[in-house]
């Protein structure tokens, strides 16, 4: 599974940085590394893992990074092992890389072409096409190694094929699942899977993963990067799309507003229903209404000692702001009156659960 351009842009990376797969840098998580370590020293590595957590926290590195280790002769066989690192310049690495090791299946959106863009799922033919590397022994007699990249991707007929294989794994097979959200993966593919939960990073590991990058990520001005940290929620993903000064501001304007609720002034939150409204404000929109289910799932969160019934009108308006907003977008809806009314009813939440 090649790539024949390597200037193809791909629907798993962020434009302008290094594929996952291309990452040898690798900050945080030492406890899910760790078990991928302790399973190759004692020579008993689980054949299937969900590699569950928020978006662009490392999980793909990590798959690649496993991957990389397993299928290395040299790296697999040290049972005194003591950590996935496999020189950028090694074949394997190489190989990795151009997609193109013999014993490597990566299952994810097919990337754009000249005449189409990017698949929105994995379908099943194309499952089942990278299964059947599982068919033969391993090249070199080492693992086989499949990554999902991600499980959210799949349908229910290509999830149900990868079952198949997962269910009944050939020797010396590795399943690497990559899920932004594990608890909506298919339960009987959940069930046969050891579940590894990365946690969000940590300030100092999403600044050095950014540096890590090379240019122009690495030349970015610490206070920049430092403001982008605010609201990166420890994701690599969030805060290199937020090292943008004007988005940062937007967020705080936003955030000010709903930090006054239930009191709020009436004319800002016009006049930012009036700028939302522009058919140039599409990037704007889709920036607020992420920063309202950010702040509502905050809310939720500090709140937790309060108990569920006390939650409730805040879960109910953040469902209610959600279905509103797919209307907007399928009927091509007026923005205004929504972002009027996600206010009011934001307010009458938050004095609810007070």
């Amino acid at each position: 599974m090649s790539r024949d351009d390597q200037d193809i842009a791909e629907p798993d990376q962020f434009e302008g940085a290094p594929h996952p797969r291309e990452q040898f840098a690798f900050f945080g998580h030492e406890e899910g590394e760790g078990a991928f370590l302790e399973g190759l020293r004692s020579g008993r590595l689980h054949h299937a893992w969900l590699i569950g957590g928020a978006q662009g926290i490392g999980k793909a590195t990590l798959a690649y990074r496993v991957a990389r280790a397993v299928l290395d002769p040299e790296k697999r066989s040290d049972r005194a092992v003591r950590n996935l690192d496999v020189p950028s310049g090694s074949n394997t690495a190489r190989q990795v890389a151009a997609l193109s090791h013999p014993n490597l299946s990566v299952l994810r959106r097919a990337p754009a072409t000249d005449k189409k863009g990017p698949s929105a799922t994995i379908p099943v033919e194309a499952v089942r096409r990278a299964l059947s590397m599982f068919g033969s022994t391993a090249a070199d007699g080492g693992y086989r190694v499949c990554i999902v990249d991600c499980a959210e991707d799949l349908t229910i007929s290509s999830a149900n094929a990868l079952l198949k294989v997962i269910e009944e794994p050939p020797p010396r097979s590795l399943f690497l699942i990559v899920s932004h959200a594990p608890q909506r993966v298919l339960p009987t593919i959940r069930s046969r899977c050891r579940r590894l939960l990365l946690r969000p990073l940590e300030d100092r590991d999403v600044r050095a993963t950014i540096r890590s990058l090379g240019e122009p990520w690495a030349g970015i001005p610490d206070a920049v990067v430092d403001q982008a940290l605010r609201y990166g929620e420890g994701s690599v993903r969030r805060t290199l799309e937020l090292l943008d000064e004007e988005k940062v501001s937007f967020i705080d304007q936003v955030t000010r507003l709903l930090d006054g609720l239930p009191k709020a002034d009436p004319k800002q939150i016009l006049a930012l229903a009036e700028a939302l409204a522009r058919r140039d404000a599409d990037d704007s929109y889709e920036l607020a209404l992420d920063t309202v289910q950010r702040w509502v799932s905050g809310k939720l969160h500090e709140r937790a000692s309060l108990g569920a019934s006390r939650l409730a009108p805040l879960v109910e308006v953040c469902e209610k702001i959600d279905r509103s907003a797919r209307e907007i977008d399928v009927f091509n809806l007026d923005r205004r009156p929504f972002i009027l009314t996600m206010f009011d009813d934001l307010a009458d939440a938050v004095r609810r659960a007070a």
